[in-house]
């Protein structure tokens, strides 16, 4: 199994959280009978070096692997999806703007239908937060979720987009973009900044006092986000979960992470359990298939499932996986989940 996860640049925050939770994974079925009675292997690739060296590293592995699973950004995805020769099975598990439907291509993350609007909706009711400033990193995650937002703001009485900023990814310095908020009057600030990248932007944030005027959503911000940023007030994230999640699936998931990686493993975030939850799709994709050929994976995925995973009672339907969404709001270094704004049907 090719596993691309982040190792440097501004995702690469994620990375050690991913790492671990591949780790437990593939230590749980090498526990058991492997994938389809095969013991598990994994070769890991940066999935933060950038799209032409990630898409080089994984052609050297041409051969040598049987399957794909990886957190890393839509610009990345878009690289391996366009250069992937021969095909193997491809599991892409991080949150992402929408819209795949390559043969092959299977996907856990939440897009924005399911976690941003909803997240807004429900931070427009319970907190009357209706004008929107939206940040976001220049690529195409945060531009094709940013372009979501502005058409249902269209449609929307009670959603109004006042600013919309792209910096390049890396960017460390803010002062322009929190110009803008401030001329915007907005109330709230969508983040679709990435990694360390939001990081800077949260700190920013705090030291400018806009806390205090402006709330602010991350459907990319988890723990080690919080972390880092030392800038909870007004802060809030949208996932399918969290490390504080109180599911019985989730907590057991937890208990079995902390278990076998000891206390000081990296928080269980929503990228790295992610992880996790890729190597578990991948593994019913292949029990269905009886095969890890692409061809019969695309006819067992056709099919639509459904199974219970950490993040509770899941289903796959059209090559996505549709899954409960919550929202959390930073409490000093964690988040509190406080409401559900997604069920799976």
């Amino acid at each position: 199994m090719g596993v691309v996860i982040p190792r440097s640049g501004p995702s690469g925050i994620f990375g050690p959280s991913c790492a671990a939770a591949v780790q437990v994974a593939v230590d749980e079925l090498n526990d058991g009978d492997g994938v389809l009675g095969e013991p598990v292997e994994v070769s890991v690739v940066d999935g933060g070096a950038g799209p032409d060296a990630v898409v080089r590293e994984v052609a050297e592995m041409c051969g040598e692997v049987d399957a794909l699973v990886g957190w890393h950004d839509s610009a990345v995805r878009r690289a391996l999806v366009a250069a992937r020769t021969p095909t193997v099975p491809y599991v892409y598990t991080a949150t992402y703007e929408g819209g795949e439907a390559s043969d092959g291509v299977f996907l856990t993350g939440e897009t924005p239908d399911r976690h941003v609007l909803p997240a807004m909706r429900w931070m427009g009711e319970e907190l009357s937060v209706r004008r929107w400033a939206v940040v976001g990193s220049d690529y195409v995650w945060p531009r094709r979720t940013a372009a979501r937002v502005r058409q249902a703001a269209r449609r929307s009485r009670d959603l109004e987009v006042v600013s919309t900023t792209f910096v390049p990814l890396g960017s460390t310095r803010f002062g322009p973009v929190l110009d803008a908020v401030e001329r915007a009057e907005a109330d709230g600030v969508l983040v679709l900044l990435l990694g360390s990248d939001a990081v800077a932007f949260n700190r920013a944030f705090a030291r400018r006092g806009l806390a205090d005027r402006c709330v602010r959503l991350g459907p990319l911000m988890d723990e080690n986000m919080l972390l880092a940023s030392g800038a909870s007030r007004g802060l809030y994230s949208t996932a399918g979960f969290f490390e504080n999640l109180t599911s019985a699936d989730g907590l057991a998931l937890g208990a079995r992470y902390f278990g076998r990686l000891g206390s000081c493993a990296p928080p269980l975030t929503s990228p790295g359990e992610s992880c996790y939850e890729g190597v578990r799709l991948l593994v019913e994709l292949a029990r269905r298939a009886g095969s890890l050929d692409s061809a019969a994976i695309n006819r067992a995925a056709a099919e639509g499932f459904r199974y219970v995973s950490p993040r509770g009672d899941v289903v796959f339907d059209g090559r996505h996986l549709a899954q409960d969404v919550y929202i959390a709001a930073a409490d000093a270094l964690e988040f509190d989940v406080v409401a559900q704004v997604s069920a799976v049907a």
